[in-house]
């Protein structure tokens, strides 16, 4: 089980552009449908509490592990999914700083952009629809979407009325 979580976390660490929230869609399906570590509604609320924590995106990973193997799987899971991504990091930012006025480089930046916003675009929608798709978390985050584009609202405020009208509806 150990290397399951090494090997899984590891490789989805690797592909993580622009953070955690990037891959939540193939994390969603590698810990709830490939290994059925947990269930959609488990890996939605192992999510929120790990959003609620102070600290990075990533203590997500932590739950998991914590879920499958106990303390041991926390650490092993939050190690798998932060050090090859740091070490890679590490290695490419020299590359990158050595190449700062290379044109390839402003093509790479503007190139991950798109498809960084997809992702997370992705995993809004694997997150906001733990069960599938259906009117009453349609309603919700089209409300959400539509509310932060058109004002200038605090989040906090969105995310409060996505809540208690989440509460109203389920």
């Amino acid at each position: 089980m150990l290397l399951d979580l090494v090997l899984w976390f590891s490789l989805m660490s690797l592909l993580s552009i622009g953070g955690i929230s990037s891959i939540m869609p193939e994390f969603q399906r590698v810990v709830v449908e490939t290994n059925h570590w947990v269930t959609p509604a488990e890996f939605t609320q192992l999510f929120a509490v790990s959003q609620a924590a102070p600290g990075p995106n990533v203590l997500i990973s932590s739950l998991i592990g914590w879920h499958v193997a106990g303390m041991l799987g926390a650490v092993v899971a939050l190690l798998a999914m932060t050090l090859p991504a740091s070490v890679l990091a590490w290695y490419v930012s020299g590359v990158w700083d050595r190449f700062k006025d290379a044109p390839w480089r402003a093509t790479i930046q503007r190139a991950l952009l798109p498809v960084t916003v997809g992702l997370v675009l992705a995993g809004g929608y694997v997150l906001g629809t733990p069960g599938g798709l259906e009117w009453r978390n349609a309603l919700i985050m089209g409300a959400s979407a539509a509310t932060m584009f058109a004002t200038r609202l605090n989040p906090l405020w969105i995310l409060a009325a996505g809540g208690l009208l989440g509460c109203l509806l389920f």
